[in-house]
């Protein structure tokens, strides 16, 4: 009985994940000061850039998202480590951005080989 208690809770925490997961597009970035939201002050590597999308004047700024790769974008065939990071908005990505969530290098290449570039995300408020 504990054994199918703990398959139900698994498949409902992944059902959780991917029903309110929304899909985007990941990039990285190298220079993390000044940023947008904080100036020069150093929040760290696991950190990000949010698109036009999120920006929301700046609203975004501080707040948690996890971010997982889907999929490649490009020709760099299985991009995907298959693990999630948990990144902080510090910045606004610049007006023709490519992404929709521009991440550090460090937490880009937690879930994907940074070779890629460009990756298919899922990404969820924390």
């Amino acid at each position: 009985m504990g054994k199918n208690i703990l398959v139900f809770s698994t498949v409902l925490v992944f059902l959780f994940f991917t029903s309110y997961a929304t899909p985007g597009i990941g990039t990285f970035y190298t220079t993390y000061t000044p940023s947008a939201c904080y100036g020069g002050k150093q929040e760290g590597v696991f950190i990000a850039a949010a698109s036009d999308q999120l920006w929301n004047n700046g609203q975004v700024c501080g707040k948690m998202f996890r971010v997982k790769c889907t999929g490649a974008r490009n020709a760099v065939p299985h991009p995907c480590t298959g693990k999630s990071v948990i990144v902080r908005i510090v910045d606004h990505c610049p007006s023709g951005c490519a992404s929709t969530i521009d991440l550090s290098r460090e937490a880009f290449a937690q879930i994907a080989n940074p070779v890629a570039g460009i990756i298919n995300i899922d990404y969820t408020p924390v």
